[in-house]
């Protein structure tokens, strides 16, 4: 006779599909993996390849107004099933949902989470190891900023950057959305993430130099595990701050000087930024070995 399951594999095994996409090949789970202003992502099944993926869903009723930012929305998504970089999430699958009046795309997940909670998570890290993930993510960066059309992420941040760290391997998510609504105003203050962006980003006149920046304020919170301006109480402290030059109060932590000075270059006014592919050139990573084998 064989022995009865236990309750709670029985369960999983027949966890159902709260919804299946339009091929059958997808189906979605209850879980949610992380959620925005305007969009959740969940826990999802890739049939065909037996691998668990992620389920992004965006409510179009946040775009109702704006029809154009909805047909936007749909062909630069588009735009993304066609990347492929190592550094940067795949996005296998899309399509918009008429009757639920949702924007799906089904992407890959990493196994360790987010970088921030990773970081959190393991404080001690040399910083090689920071430095390994530094050039990871410029390399993600650089074909981004290279590609025709370019693409700006916008909101990049260690929040949207992920990690296999079995394997030590990074890839800047979130592309999908940020890239795609991050051309309107209004999309900004719905998305952006102040502590991250540019001066020149609120002004909505600027380049795809405004991601390096970004990653400046990444690598200063994986140096000092601190979020950047945590000293502001609110937005309109932040934002008067970033426009007028003021330097987070953890640069005063970070106590080596040659990253400090890397950060700097990061954050410099655009005219003098150094693109990713300069960054990535820059004698702060001599003597890191390549991680191309990832």
């Amino acid at each position: 006779m064989m022995p009865a399951m236990e309750p709670d594999l029985v369960s999983r095994e027949k966890e159902p599909f709260v919804e299946v996409d339009p091929t059958g090949r997808y189906g979605r789970y209850n879980e949610l993996l992380g959620s925005g202003a305007v969009k959740k992502v969940y826990r999802a099944f890739d049939q065909e390849e037996g691998i668990e993926v992620a389920w992004n869903q965006v409510k179009l009723r946040n775009f109702s107004d704006d029809q154009g930012m909805i047909e936007r929305l749909n062909s630069e998504v588009k735009l993304l099933t066609t990347l492929k970089n190592k550094n940067i999430i795949t996005l296998f699958w899309q399509w918009r949902d008429t009757e639920r009046n949702t924007l799906n795309f089904i992407t890959e997940v990493c196994t360790s989470g987010n970088l921030r909670d990773y970081r959190k998570k393991h404080r001690h890290v040399s910083m090689q190891a920071l430095k390994k993930w530094c050039r990871q993510i410029l390399k993600g960066l650089d074909y981004l900023h290279t590609h025709d059309p370019c693409i700006i992420h916008r909101d990049l941040n260690c929040s949207n950057i992920l990690i296999n760290g079995n394997i030590g391997q990074v890839k800047i998510g979130d592309l999908g959305l940020a890239a795609i609504v991050g051309k309107s105003h209004c999309a900004h203050s719905i998305l952006g993430t102040p502590e991250f962006m540019a001066p020149e980003l609120y002004e909505e006149d600027y380049t795809e130099l405004v991601d390096i920046y970004s990653f400046g304020m990444c690598l200063l919170e994986l140096v000092t595990l601190e979020l950047p301006y945590s000293e502001c109480n609110n937005v309109a402290r932040i934002y008067k701050k970033v426009t007028s030059g003021v330097r987070p109060d953890a640069m005063n932590k970070v106590k080596d000087p040659e990253v400090k000075a890397f950060i700097e270059k990061c954050l410099a006014q655009p005219r003098v930024r150094p693109s990713a592919a300069d960054l990535l050139k820059d004698p702060f990573f001599d003597n890191i070995c390549d991680d191309d084998e990832i």
